[in-house]
């Protein structure tokens, strides 16, 4: 029976990595994701856990940490934000390669510079293409819930991949919310236990992690890691389902709201799809038929289904949480207008760079958004297709 409680989203992953109990917990503090070592630190102190707690000095080492102990055979998390996350850098490819299913808590905040502390999202959009597995929360449930999943789908089998478990920072790590906790013996049940088929310390078959891979083979591996996050897909369904008949939440490799009938829709990552959704309220309730797609996943990026859903639509605008500096758009627009190309009858599609350094994005900032789609909808009008909203400037924005 689910327990209701008050948390920030920092102590619901740091309570559902209790429940786990990982055999590793790599550790150093970067604002905003500090808590979750904080209150994690205090479970190992009051003996709530078996998990050996490694102090490190740099986000590099914690990175190096969780690598050896995954590769000796066991369970390894950490915690990062921003540039902590940039620091880690050398190691996340190091981790992927080798096929380490590491558990990585990704509190999302902007990268330095300027310095600022506050979210977007382009520390983990700067790692996307590590080979990483990638799942955004909008909420503190999802927060929660995405972790508890985490483990069972980087451990799959033919996926063993590590994964990302990001949520916004400060909007949802510092925030508390009423949120719905599992009990720990279910927790348990559901996650698993840890069986790797080989590891660094297994007497019966001894193996090198990381050798040096010469040009005959490399290409190889890359290949089997490409295939990998292919398979990751299946797995992220697969343990949704499951975990929706133990747990009764149910989640999908994104969410459609009120996209049955939409004309115009905004696709989006995190906690600005709570915003957006009030909005879309307000606006259906003028009976102005506009939707919502929230990715949950951003690696494996979920092309084909993405694509399916845009296909009824008249026009779309992604928003980006972070700036891709292509000169063309942001990371999730690239995906995502790539992903419609082969669509028989395209969206017009536009992206909205939005909410850099933790600029504020409002009901009505959405509200704006979706009449500029519209409108497009039903003049055919043609503008830019790259916009940066909400920047203070003396030029009039578009829209």
């Amino acid at each position: 029976m689910s327990i209701r409680d008050r948390l920030s989203g920092n102590e619901a992953v740091a309570y559902a990595m209790r429940q786990i109990n990982p055999d590793v917990f790599a550790a150093f503090p970067i604002t905003p994701s500090t808590e979750i070592p904080q209150y994690f630190a205090q479970y190992a102190a009051d003996g709530k856990v078996d998990t050996e707690f490694v102090t490190v000095e740099s986000e590099h080492s914690s990175m190096s940490t969780c690598i050896g102990a995954e590769a000796a055979g066991v369970r390894a998390v950490t915690a990062t934000s921003s540039c902590g996350l940039a620091y880690m850098y050398e190691m996340l490819y190091v981790a992927a390669s080798a096929r380490l299913p590491i558990t990585l808590a990704c509190v999302n905040r902007a990268l330095t510079g300027p310095i600022n502390i506050n979210n977007d999202h382009s520390d983990s959009m700067g790692a996307r293409d590590t080979g990483w597995i990638q799942i955004y929360a909008e909420n503190n449930q999802e927060a929660y819930d995405n972790y508890l999943q985490a483990m069972r789908i980087a451990e799959t089998p033919d996926v063993r991949l590590p994964i990302m478990v990001c949520q916004d920072g400060f909007i949802t790590s510092h925030a508390v919310e009423n949120i719905e906790l599992e009990e720990d013996e279910a927790v348990k049940a559901f996650v698993g236990e840890y069986e790797p088929e080989n590891y660094l310390l297994k007497h019966e078959n001894p193996l090198a992690v990381g050798p040096y891979d010469t040009s005959p083979y490399y290409m190889e591996h890359k290949v089997q890691q490409a295939q990998a996050m292919k398979n990751a897909k299946r797995a992220i369904l697969d343990v949704a389902a499951e975990f929706e008949r133990t747990f009764g939440r149910k989640y999908g490799l994104f969410e459609e709201y009120q996209m049955e009938d939409a004309e115009a829709a905004i696709v989006l990552i995190g906690s600005t799809a709570g915003t957006a959704k009030m909005c879309v309220d307000q606006m259906r309730a003028r009976g102005e038929k506009v939707g919502l797609i929230k990715l949950r996943v951003f690696r494996p990026f979920p092309a084909e289904e993405l694509a399916q859903a845009l296909s009824k639509v008249k026009t779309a605008a992604v928003m980006d949480k972070s700036e891709g500096f292509s000169g063309c758009g942001g990371p999730v627009f690239a995906d995502t207008r790539s992903a419609c190309y082969d669509l028989k009858n395209r969206p017009r599609l536009i992206n909205i760079v939005y909410g850099l350094g933790g600029r504020d994005c409002a009901v009505e900032d959405i509200e704006r958004v979706f009449e500029y789609l519209l409108r497009i909808g039903r003049t055919g009008e043609d503008g830019p297709v790259y916009i940066h909203m909400g920047q203070r400037s003396s030029e009039k924005e578009v829209f």
